[in-house]
């Protein structure tokens, strides 16, 4: 449904996007994180139409739409957009701002097509309210009707939960992904929050200065990132050094751990070896022990910063009704099914 080959854009003679590439199928939602300025929300305004590449295609159902020869117009793209600050109309009933785009529709299908779409979106009676009357989550819903009203064959979320409460984000990302999933329309959400691209997104892309780090699953880019950017940040983590025994083998101050996955590795190379909080179980059994330096109440986890006999520090997120205080000892010890290791970095 959606192709991006070598994409690049350019003002003037600065390169803000460089060779970019992923696809989506029909039905598909794929999400664009990183940092402000990475150059994501850039990609969506080329998909969309509001920027012309300096190299490479932009590609919608197969047919060129953007290219250094070919720039098809926005409104003839089929492509939906659902902007940070949502753009609805404040004079206008929610009702009429869904029907907004649809203009050209008899009354009757217009009035059918908004009932419809509010129904979906979880508003059926509040047509004839106006926009002020409504919280931030109706306000989303209504720009995502909005959206929706055209049919597009893309829609295109910019930063869309940015200004809600973050412990409603998650639960408003998983309402639209059953949205879009029913309807079978291919997605592409750009934000900077990790948890709302894994409620919502199968595919996710880690942007860094204007280039594609990875283009994986949720569960690939957690459990084997391609660079340290990735690991750094997608889920939190910490760095531990190890040193290979063998091809296979690494040691480190939480013992001794098979790899799989770092090519090239010989007796005597320095490794880093990333540890989740979820890789570390509490354990009053354990021979190896670590002392807490804080701690974080999460219901029903807490998330511990430990103090290992070395001075290195890692994440525990242990169950919370193991309650301990702060400079308390405890056990501990490394369940990992995936391990992930970088060479070490020169000079470390």
């Amino acid at each position: 449904m959606l192709a991006i080959e070598q994409l690049a854009i350019a003002y003037g003679p600065h390169t803000v996007v460089k060779e970019i590439s992923f696809a989506l199928a029909e039905g598909q939602i794929g999400c664009l994180v990183g940092p402000s300025g990475c150059g994501k929300t850039t990609i969506l305004r080329a998909i969309a139409g509001f920027e012309a590449p300096a190299a490479g295609v932009v590609r919608l159902q197969g047919q060129v739409v953007s290219s250094v020869n070919t720039q098809v117009v926005p409104e003839k793209r089929k492509v939906g957009m659902v902007f940070q600050d949502f753009a609805l109309f404040p004079h206008l009933t929610v009702a009429d701002n869904i029907a907004f785009g649809i203009a050209k529709l008899s009354k009757a299908d217009k009035a059918a097509k908004v009932k419809a779409l509010l129904k979906l979106v979880g508003l059926p009676d509040l047509g004839q309210r106006y926009i002020h009357q409504l919280s931030g989550g109706q306000q989303q819903r209504v720009a995502l009707a909005r959206a929706l009203a055209p049919e597009p064959k893309v829609l295109l979320l910019d930063e869309p939960f940015s200004s809600l409460d973050a412990e409603f984000r998650e639960v408003l990302a998983r309402d639209i992904r059953t949205i879009l999933k029913q309807l079978q329309i291919t997605a592409v959400l750009v934000t900077h929050d990790q948890f709302e691209a894994f409620a919502m997104a199968d595919m996710i892309g880690v942007m860094q200065l204007g280039q594609l780090q990875q283009w994986a699953t949720p569960y690939e880019l957690y459990h084997r990132p391609a660079s340290r950017f990735v690991a750094d940040f997608v889920g939190r983590g910490v760095m531990l050094p190890g040193t290979m025994l063998d091809p296979q083998q690494v040691e480190t101050c939480l013992g001794i751990f098979q790899q799989r996955y770092l090519p090239e590795t010989k007796a005597g190379d320095r490794v880093d070896v990333l540890i989740r909080p979820d890789d570390i179980v509490h354990d009053d059994d354990s021979a190896i022990k670590a002392t807490v330096l804080d701690k974080s109440f999460r219901g029903s986890h807490i998330l511990y910063t430990l103090a290992l006999s070395g001075g290195e520090q890692v994440y525990c997120l242990a169950l919370s009704h193991h309650n301990h205080a702060i400079g308390e000892q405890i056990g501990i010890r490394l369940d990992l099914d995936h391990l992930v290791l970088f060479p070490r970095s020169h000079g470390v």
